[in-house]
């Protein structure tokens, strides 16, 4: 069995820098542990990575080397190109401090932080000016990566949990009928999730449906009678006291 576009594999996986071969990513606790080990999620982090083949889930890398691989264990050496990209100098952006502290982020030359789920290091802060590198901490690295391909997914419900968990990063509940994907509208994350109906069906062959919350299906005059019923409530109350 040989792996192609769009299956969906689970892997362990072992990230390091070609160079010094510091590891600097996994899903494996005590690799993980080597990064950080005073970070209080590793047991949430050290689990499989399950992702669809070919469709920039992962490094475009990882994707080009494991097609019409079997299932088993593999060392990539991959060059910068195949990773996480160049250096670009345009992504060094020279910002006015006042963006820091409407934030209240202290911009302390080599901190890096989240700005728009893009991770930013400080150069250097001067004048009321602060120099901050977009480009991500490993452009222009060569990345050696250790992985397992341990199995390649079958059944529905883990393919699409998978796939809800890689868009939203948590869990959310769901339920498939025939061709659909139904999700109850419980979370903000779920009305999210519409913008990616169509890789839904054209990796599942799902439909994917949010439901609609009963409060908003009331018609207009029942719901104004029920607010007219609660103030009629609030005032009695009142007249009481």
């Amino acid at each position: 069995m040989t792996l192609q576009k769009k299956d969906f594999i689970e892997i362990d996986f072992i990230g390091k820098l070609k160079d010094n071969q510091q590891v600097f990513d996994s899903n494996i606790l005590k690799e993980l542990k080597k990064i950080n080990p005073d970070d209080p999620n590793l047991e949430q982090k050290s689990k499989p990575f399950i992702f669809a083949l070919g469709e920039n889930m992962f490094l475009s890398g990882i994707d080009e080397f494991l097609l019409g691989k079997p299932l088993g264990k593999y060392t990539i050496e991959l060059e910068p190109e195949k990773a996480f990209g160049l250096r670009n100098q345009e992504n060094i952006k020279l910002m006015p401090m006042s963006v820091f502290t409407k934030h209240k982020i202290n911009p302390i030359p080599g901190v890096v932080f989240n700005f728009d789920n893009r991770p930013a290091k400080i150069l250097s802060v001067s004048g009321g000016r602060v120099r901050v590198d977009f480009n991500n901490p490993l452009a222009g690295k060569a990345v050696t990566y250790e992985l397992e391909v341990k199995k390649k997914l079958t059944d529905i419900k883990e393919k699409t949990k998978a796939l809800i968990e890689f868009f939203v990063r948590q869990e959310i509940p769901f339920e498939i009928k025939e061709k659909k994907l139904i999700i109850e509208p419980t979370n903000e994350l779920a009305k999210f999730l519409e913008l990616f109906k169509d890789k839904f069906k054209e990796l599942l062959d799902l439909d994917l449906e949010i439901k609609k919350d009963k409060k908003q299906d009331k018609p207009k005059e029942k719901v104004e009678e029920s607010e007219e019923k609660e103030e009629n409530k609030e005032d009695i109350s009142k007249k009481q006291q």
